[in-house]
């Protein structure tokens, strides 16, 4: 369409700006062709006025639609230019704070330099899975693309990861890696993902730094293959490094850091084993303070050696293998401290001892003398000879840095090496992804050698990734049948060939570094002759002729030629490396071995290529040969050739990649630089990708969605049935240029541009349908209004009229008065301002005459001040003059005697010069020379002789130094011993001294307690009288308590009920919590079970020996012998296929580690379940307990009732009378010392009066109480009787805070006996009551209680001795246990892997052997035991009442789980059905087979009963209990559990299966409670069903099994629905338009978004309520309980909600004002399925209530603070991150919605802060809630049950 259409007033347009990059600006009026300027309006207010150029005429480029701002997609983008995509990252990142954005097949990701929470395991789950448009950009979603083409496709992936330093290249590999390794499903299997994430610390230690952009740049690049298996589970990796930066070692600039590694050691230089290192600080190393910058901020050096050190571990690197890498690490920083003097300008030397170097070479284990030597010298070796030349100190400090440089490098190889080994699997693998971590184009002030390998790479990256994107554009074009023209892209081959090529830049460098003589000057000054103007990208500067240019895709470069040669040769002395090789430490020669040998097996990757091995030292000689060629390849070689590899490598796999962007350069959280944003995007192609597009058709839609956005454009009569042809006619009438747009098969392509013209038509549309539609409303609005106030104007101007009116008149009085009042006060005020006027006149005339004569007398002073100030300087400058004239005339007179000194000093130099001088002063010279030689010949005799002088008395003195130590140690011994003695006579001396004054202190104690014994005497006469005294008091004070205590009674009830109520209510808040904790352990064991059973598959595959049955019987052992400890005959049994199963286990591989650690796991976790397991069940006795007293609690009137509460407060009275006596005794006792205790008058033996005296008088008083009791009991007695056996304890309420403190069951049960025994006794004397039985019976009481308190308080101590014992056996035999397991260990380290695997598989077979027969004796002897007490209950059963054994079952809960319940004494007729089947011990395994295992649950469902498995499974049961056989009870009870769960392993995953065994686990489990015999269970039964109970066992042990497997079938359940509802949640909640026409549909890029139209296979919100009723029915079918059937509705729903509202949170498409109603709609279509089926009550509509809060929050305003006050107050169950979230994703589709602000957003936040709640933004979708069994007894009466024939029972008959 022509300009003069789209640059029309108001179009808003993008103009070059310096400073922003490009800014915003709106037309002023219509462009019209020809027109040269364009007045424009700026967003800040100004008006510019934009010229055109004239030659291209290029108008500027059109801004989006806001409605298309800030798109998930680059490419959604309708204009598509470098401002739009710069604005468009901008508002995401700023505003949006979103750091993802795509870009067709690009993932741009810009570093927010701030820790966000959308990294977590729920982010993983929620994009595993999902299609890479459907959720929001991530890397996740980039993870997940590359994961599932390599499944689907069955190619190898890649993805490339590239960035300057700092923008975030790590970390997103890191997190790359991280989504495979959790979603591979191996991250609880073997630890493989674990290994490859433990190597992301180890590299980052030895190849990371700090530089000026970047705290944790890799200053290294690397390629990770991570590979899979055939089910595409994580099975090893392999890493290649490139291009490591050596030079970082010996040199770092300002603000820059060494390696991690270095300042991690030198952090950890305290611990005892790095002492041997001889660490310091970081700052006392040359190589680690260089930068100045030692410390990071927030970073602990220590810490991260700890990661370091453990991911090592992790990886099989041994300590003794980390302490040689640390001692290398060492000894780098001590060789950097070698300092070298010079002697010369041609030689150098170390200083004699010189410390850094000798703690090198001890840690390097080299020698001293050699190394000292070669660092100052070199080998020079020539054709016939060899010589050794000095060095000089330049030169020898470059030997050492490139030695440390050499050494590092080998260092760094070697762990690479030992990683790949780490990672490496022996299982073959089958496929891999790639993760490719490499630095950026790169273009600094100064250029070198690593800039320019680095650019050459991106140089060939850039070509594959233009390749790639062509390729893509052209498969799209083909695929829908469009005409295309080849589309011209940035192709940089040249640039390629100019580096790369034959003659290029490389091979000139290499052949360069092989010229004797040649130089980094002769090096440019070829490139210069053979590419300069005949290469177009290459440039000489116009200043330097030691530089070149070259133009990159990105940027044009400068590259310094100085130090390139260097580089590539990266030269280091041969000798030096030969003195290391003969090191004694044996890691170091490792480093230096050859590339063939240093080469690992591991280190090859899967398709047989060899890693690459990074920059590899060059010797300045060697032998010839073939590993002298190899040392003779350059860096550039290498670094070439590794790169061909690495193109081959990415080129067969399918690349993914991501763009990392650094915002700003200082490192500011969620700041965006514009500039620095465009460089980046240009050079990491971007842009480019974006101009392919916009060459091509960038946008595309399907029909469907062109039709439903622009439905709005098209007339009634234009839609046609065909939806294609339709779209065709209205595109030809609003688009009359047709190469604007083409038609493919299944979508329409635009050009750029032309989705924004029809986003403006539909606007215009949409706009002038609102104004039509507003005029007519607001017209009627105001007539309404207007004969509204019509009408109340008329009334309001009768009543102001009159109100007027009187007004006036009042006005009229008040307006005279006032007028004389005004005359009068105007009079006063005019005379008082007049006064005040005078008086301030006459003060202002003085202040001013003042003020004159002051000024005049300055001036006076000032002027005289001058004069004399005038005079000093003008003689000071007179001076200055003169001083300045003088040094003049000096300075000439001294130029004028150098002139002349110079021209004498000539004279005398020429005479000098001449011949006959020279002969005067060599006369007599050779004389002189003579005498001097024969001097010297003298004095070397005379050293000769003084040397052989100086030898022997060196002999001698060394003789005489010997003797003087040996006496000088004899001397110091004898010191020391006499040093002794004399400290031992010391000690011995204060000694007697201290006793002798404990002898003085004694004797004195003696006579002070003599003294006061006598004054006791006298004290304790006088206590007695005062005791008289008090006595009178105290029986007033009773009387009054009485009364009190009555009252108090009252109100302890009330209170007590209360409390009881409260703490029913917590007890079930902690059953509910510690039900979850179990819940979720019996899951995790189920988990371990499973992997344990997939582990023994998985080795029988590996072993290819197929053994037919050996699954199933593994799994079978596994299951009984790891969850349940019965020892049955079917244990028994299975033991036989497992013991032959064990030859065969013994040869694989297995892992040791692996295989202990599920071990000690497993045992952790059965003791953890028995520990909760005996938890719950006391918590549930306690409440059982409670409320069954609570029921049976006697309703006792009249009499009775005063009886029983008078003789409860007396009882308390007197505990309470009693502990308050002890506390005094308590106190008086400690107050004094023993001797005064017991003395008379002492405050104890008052006390011991006082209570005498109070006890007498008690006694008196119960004498009278207890006669007038006597005639109430007596009168009452037949009431009491027959409700004393069922009431032993008075009040069970007062004492059940007492019972619940009690932590130990014996404690309990020994308080019951204490307190039954008393009550007994006191029941036994009722009848024999008299006055002195009374006085005999409260005396009794007293003791009674006394005993209670005594009785606890030995039980106390008698278990804590018991427990203490108990512990310290276990602690014995843990210790031998653990001896005995170190021997073993031991002895397994010294023996071969293989033999290793096989002794510990012995070990552990022979020791579960032993526990299995030590298990099988205790049960035997069990079984005796329980036999010969069964023979004696049958025998003493008839003679046991009723009442005892009442007061048995009071007794203990915990005591009577063996015991029957009630004598079986059942008379019953011959031909009566007693509800029992019968059959043969050999038919169990039939039985189990038929009912269990054959079954189809759909036929049970259909035609039987429900739960008729069940029934007949206890039907047998009571059987084999009736027989009073256990072994038949315990074979078919395990038999059954592990029948069931064989079922549901087979056929877990099919819901009707699950459902139905769920159903009838729990009616068994329901059977066996209803049918105990327990009184809790008895009474919902008829008396029929009581008769049917079990007689003879407590199965009570495999109801609580039963009950743990229920849970398991129940988690096992909501997997199922979990997995079947999934898939429908999203499309049907979300995507699935439920009211057509609400929500538009926006553009898309290239990603593909799932349309929201329902197609065919497409779920919808009715799909989902038709599953819901499927699991409804099925349920209902098979006869759930309707409590149960409550708690699955609750649990689907909440899964529902939760993935919905994960989805929404993480779709910024999503976020709407119209799809915020659609959901809505759809949760109350959810409400309405939940009415219709009765589950109102159910909590089901809670668990909704996050997803109806969010729908919400996407309609209500979001302007106000009062908006923002509402949705705080609406949105409580959200947390703060998703409102948040929500509010940043809001998205409008339409034009007419508005964004939320930033500043609505900062305001809701403020609000929030103070909130407490989960900073997880995502909702734990995997949540179960806990699941509860209630009980729910069946009326079917068992005898009735008839066992169809279809069942193939025949062989059990009826009894």
């Amino acid at each position: 369409m022509a300009a003069s259409q789209l640059y029309t007033k108001f179009a808003r347009v993008w103009i070059p700006d310096p400073e922003e990059v490009w800014k915003s600006a709106e037309l002023l009026k219509d462009y019209k062709p020809g027109d040269k300027v364009l007045l424009l309006h700026l967003e800040e207010g100004k008006d510019l006025e934009y010229r055109l150029d004239p030659k291209t005429k290029e108008l500027p480029h059109l801004r989006n639609p806001d409605i298309l701002v800030g798109e998930n997609d680059l490419t959604a983008l309708s204009y598509l230019h470098e401002p739009a995509v710069l604005h468009n990252l901008r508002v995401r990142f700023i505003d949006s704070k979103l750091i993802y954005t795509y870009c067709g097949i690009v993932l741009v990701a810009i570093n927010p330099y701030e820790q966000l929470p959308i990294y977590g395991e729920d982010i993983i789950n929620a994009y595993s899975g999902q299609n890479m448009g459907d959720m929001d950009p991530h890397i996740f979603a980039v993870a997940e693309e590359a994961y599932k083409q390599m499944a689907r496709d069955e190619r190898n992936q890649s993805i490339i990861v590239s960035g300057e330093s700092g923008a975030g290249k790590t970390v997103s590999a890191k997190y790359a890696m991280r989504y495979f390794a959790t979603v591979s499903g191996s991250a609880s299997e073997a630890n493989v993902e674990e290994k490859v994430l433990a190597s992301n610390p180890i590299m980052e230690s030895i190849g990371n730094a700090k530089t000026t952009r970047n705290d944790n740049s890799s200053r290294f690049g690397k390629y990770i293959e991570i590979g899979f298996d055939k089910r595409y589970r994580i099975i090893g990796a392999n890493m290649r490094t490139y291009l490591l930066e050596k030079s970082r070692v010996v040199f770092q600039a300002e603000e820059e850091r060494n390696y991690h590694i270095f300042y991690q050691l030198c952090a950890s230089a305290k611990l005892p084993e790095f002492k041997i290192l001889r660490l310091g600080n970081a700052n006392h190393f040359h190589y680690t303070k260089q930068g100045g910058s030692p410390v990071i901020e927030g970073i602990d050096d220590a810490k991260e050696m700890a990661h370091t050190r453990q991911a090592c571990t992790l990886l099989g690197i041994s300590e003794n293998y980390q302490m040689g890498i640390f001692r290398i690490l060492a000894g780098i920083l001590h060789l950097g401290n070698v300092g070298f003097t010079s002697r010369d300008s041609d030689s150098c030397a170390i200083p004699p001892k010189h410390e850094p170097l000798s703690i090198f070479c001890d840690l390097m284990g080299v020698n001293y003398e050699e190394m000292c030597h070669w660092l100052c010298h070199r080998k020079l070796a020539t054709a016939t000879e060899t010589y050794i030349k000095p060095i000089s100190k330049l030169q020898a400090t470059n030997a050492r840095d490139a030695l440390a440089k050499h050494i590092y490098a080998k260092l760094f190889n070697w762990i690479v090496d030992h990683v790949n080994q780490a990672l490496h699997s022996a299982v073959k693998q089958h496929s891999f992804i790639g993760v490719l971590d490499i630095y950026g184009f790169e273009t600094f002030e100064i250029n070198s050698f690593e800039q320019f390998c680095i650019n050459y790479a991106n140089e060939k990256l850039q070509q594959q990734f233009n390749l790639h994107v062509f390729k893509l554009e052209q498969e799209e074009y083909m695929k829908e049948q469009i005409p295309w023209t080849l589309i011209d892209f940035y192709d940089n081959q040249p640039c390629i060939n100019l580096i790369e090529s034959k003659l290029g830049i490389l091979d000139l460098l290499d052949e360069e570094c092989k010229m004797p003589k040649g130089t980094d000057d002769t090096w440019a000054q070829k490139l210069y002759n053979t590419h300069l103007n005949k290469c177009a990208l290459f440039e000489k500067p116009r200043l330097s002729n030691k530089a070149f240019i070259i133009q990159h895709f990105a940027d044009k470069v400068e590259y310094q030629c100085e130090g390139f040669l260097e580089k590539n040769k990266d030269t280091v002395f041969e000798e030096q490396i030969k003195v290391l090789k003969s090191s004694k430490f044996k890691m170091l020669p490792e480093l230096f071995q050859d590339d063939e040998k240093a080469i690992s097996p591991t280190s090859a990757t899967s398709s047989g290529r060899t890693p690459l091995t990074r920059i590899p030292a060059k010797p300045t000689k060697g032998r010839p040969g073939q590993t002298a060629k190899e040392h003779k390849k350059t860096v550039g070689h290498q670094f070439r050739n590794s790169l061909h590899l690495l193109m081959e490598t990415l080129n067969a796999t399918t690349p993914h990649y991501v763009r990392c962007i650094k915002p700003n350069d200082f490192k500011f959280p969620f700041t965006f630089d514009e500039k620095r944003a465009v460089q980046q995007l240009r050079a990491c192609g971007v842009l480019e990708t974006i101009r392919i597009s916009a060459a091509g058709f960038p946008s595309r839609w399907t029909y469907q969605e062109f039709f439903s956005r622009y439905r709005v454009l098209m007339k009634q009569k234009d839609v046609l049935s065909d939806r294609k042809q339709t779209c065709k006619n209205v595109l030809e009438n609003l688009i009359p240029d047709k190469d604007k747009y083409q038609f493919g098969k299944t979508k329409i392509f635009f050009r750029a541009g032309q989705v924004a013209y029809l986003e403006k038509l539909r606007a215009d549309k949409l706009r002038a349908a609102c104004i039509r539609i507003q005029k007519t409303i607001r017209g009627w609005l105001q007539r309404k209004k207007y004969l509204r106030m019509r009408k109340a104007a008329i009334t309001v101007q009768r009543y102001v009229r009159g109100y007027q009116a009187r007004c006036y008149a009042k006005f009229l009085r008040r307006t005279k008065a006032a007028t004389i009042i005004q005359k009068y006060w105007r009079m006063y005020v005019v005379h008082r301002k007049y006064k005040s006027k005078r008086a301030a006149t006459i003060v202002l005339q003085s202040y001013l005459r003042g003020y004159l004569a002051r000024n005049r007398y300055r001036k006076i002073l000032r002027d005289h001040k001058a004069v004399i100030i005038q005079k000093w300087v003008r003689g000071w400058l007179a001076r200055i003059h003169y001083k300045r004239s003088l040094h003049a005339v000096i300075y000439l007179q001294c130029c004028l005697r150098r002139m002349l000194a110079k021209r004498e000093l000539k004279k005398l130099k020429i005479e000098a010069r001449s011949v006959e001088r020279y002969k005067k002063l060599h006369i007599g010279m050779e004389n002189k020379i003579m005498q001097l030689q024969r001097k010297v010949d003298e004095q070397n005799k005379d050293y000769k002789c003084l040397m052989e002088k100086l030898t022997n008395l060196e002999g001698v003195y060394n003789s005489e130094t010997e003797k003087l130590r040996s006496d000088l140690v004899r001397l110091q011994l004898s010191e020391e011993e006499a040093k002794i003695a004399t400290g031992r006579v010391l000690s011995l001396q204060e000694e007697v001294a201290k006793l002798r004054k404990d002898l003085e202190q004694t004797r004195s104690e003696k006579k002070s307690i003599e003294e006061r014994a006598d004054r006791y005497k006298q004290e304790t006469e006088q206590v007695v009288s005062t005791l008289k005294e008090e006595n009178t008091l105290l029986k007033q004070e009773k009387e009054a308590l009485n009364l009190l205590i009555v009252e108090q009674a009252k109100e302890m009830t009330e209170t007590m009920e209360k409390k009881l109520v409260e703490e029913t209510k917590q007890l079930e808040l902690d059953l509910n919590d510690e039900r979850l904790r179990y819940q979720n352990l019996l899951n995790e064991f189920s988990r371990l079970e499973e992997r344990y059973d997939d582990l023994k598959e998985e080795m029988t595959v590996m072993l290819n020996v197929p053994k037919p049955g050996h699954k199933r019987t593994d799994s079978t052992h596994s299951s009984n012998e790891s969850e349940y400890t019965f020892s049955t005959e079917i244990g028994e049994t299975e033991d036989i296929p497992l013991r032959t199963e064990e030859p065969s286990e013994k040869k694989v591989p297995l892992d040791m580690s692996l295989f202990l650690k599920l071990q000690k796991r497993v045992t952790e976790l059965e003791q953890e379940k028995q520990v909760m397991q005996d938890e719950l069940d006391r918590k549930e006795e306690q409440v059982l307990r409670s409320k069954a007293k609570e029921e049976e609690r006697p309703q006792i009137r009249g009499a009775e009732l005063e009886y029983e509460s008078l003789k409860r407060q007396e009882l308390e009275s007197e505990n309470k009378k009693l502990k308050n006596e002890l506390n005094e005794l308590r106190k008086a006792l400690s107050e004094k010392s023993a001797p005064e205790v017991t003395a008379p008058g002492a405050p104890a033996y008052r006390v011991l009066m006082e209570q005498l005296t109070s006890v007498s008088e008690e006694l008196d008083v119960r004498k009278e109480e207890v006669l007038i009791l006597r005639s109430q009991l007596v009168s009452q007695k037949e009431a009491i009787q027959p409700k004393d056996d069922k009431n032993t304890m008075t009040d069970a309420t007062v004492l059940l805070e007492d019972v619940q403190k009690m932590k130990d069951k014996g404690e309990i049960a020994q308080a019951y006996i204490g307190l039954k025994e008393t009550n007994r006794s006191s029941a036994m004397d009722y009848h024999e009551l008299n006055e002195d039985g009374e006085l005999w019976l409260v005396y009794e009481g007293l003791k009674q209680a006394n005993r209670l308190l005594e009785s606890q308080l030995q039980s106390q101590k008698r278990s804590y001795e018991n427990e203490a014992e108990a512990l310290r056996g276990e602690i014995q035999s843990l210790k031998e246990e653990n001896n005995r397991q170190q021997q073993l260990l031991a002895q397994n380290l010294q023996l071969p892997p293989e033999a290793r695997i096989e002794a510990s598989l012995q070990h552990e077979i022979t020791r579960l052997t032993n526990e299995n027969l030590d298990l099988m004796e205790q049960l035997e002897k069990q079984d005796k035991t329980v036999r010969k007490l069964k023979k004696q209950l049958k025998v003493f059963a008839k003679k046991i009442g009723e009442l005892e054994v009442g007061q048995m079952e009071n007794i203990s809960p915990g005591q009577i789980i063996d015991e029957p319940i009630r004598p079986v004494n059942i008379p019953r007729k011959e031909k009566d059905f007693q509800g029992m089947l019968e059959y043969k011990k050999e038919d169990e395994q039939k039985l189990v087979k038929n009912l269990i295992l054959e079954l189809k649950p759909r036929g049970v469902a259909v035609n039987l009963i429900p739960g008729l498995p069940a029934y007949i499974l206890f039907m047998c049961v009571r059987h084999a209990d009736y027989l009073n056989d256990d072994q038949k009870v315990r074979s078919l009870l395990t038999s059954t559990i592990n029948s069931i769960k064989k079922v549901l392993k087979k056929r877990g995953d099919d819901f009707e299966t699950v459902s139905f065994w769920l159903s009838n686990t729990c009616r068994f489990l329901h059977c066996l409670k209803q049918y105990s015999g327990e009184e809790g269970f008895m009474k919902h039964n008829t008396s029929r069903q009581n008769e049917h109970c079990l007689t003879n066992f407590d199965l009570a042990e495999y109801r609580q099994v039963l009950s743990d497997l229920a849970i398991q079938i129940y988690q096992q359940l909501v997997r199922v629905l979990e997995n079947i509802l999934q898939p429908m949640i999203v499309s049907g909640m979300l995507e699935h338009e439920t009211i057509q026409g609400v929500s538009g549909v926006k553009p898309t890029g290239l990603r593909k978004r799932t349309s929201s139209i329902a197609d065919e296979g497409t779920y919808t919100l009715d799909s989902i309520l038709r599953q819901l009723s499927s699991f409804h029915s099925v349920m209902c079918q098979h006869g759930m309980d309707p409590e149960l059937i409550k708690q699955v509705a609750k649990q689907m729903f909440y899964i529902v909600g939760a993935i919905t509202l994960n989805n929404l949170l993480l779709r910024k498409d999503m976020c709407s004002w119209s799809k915020g109603m659609q959901i809505r709609y759809n949760v109350s279509q959810l409400e309405e399925w939940l009415r219709d089926k009765n589950l109102m009550n159910s909590g089901a509509k809670e668990t909704l209530e996050p997803l109806i809060q969010a729908a919400q929050l996407l309609q209500v305003k979001k302007k106000t603070d009062d908006d923002a006050e509402a949705i705080c107050s609406m949105c409580n169950a959200l947390t703060t991150a998703q409102i948040v979230k929500v509010l940043n994703l809001y998205t409008p589709v339409n034009e007419f919605e508005e964004r939320v602000s930033v500043s609505f957003i900062r305001t809701i936040q403020m609000r929030l802060r103070d909130r407490k709640d989960s900073p997880q933004l995502l909702m734990d979708a995997k949540h179960i809630f806990p699941v509860t069994f209630p009980f729910n007894p069946s009326s079917l009466a068992l005898e009735t049950i008839q066992i169809p024939a279809s069942l193939g029972l025949g062989f059990i008959s009826r009894v």
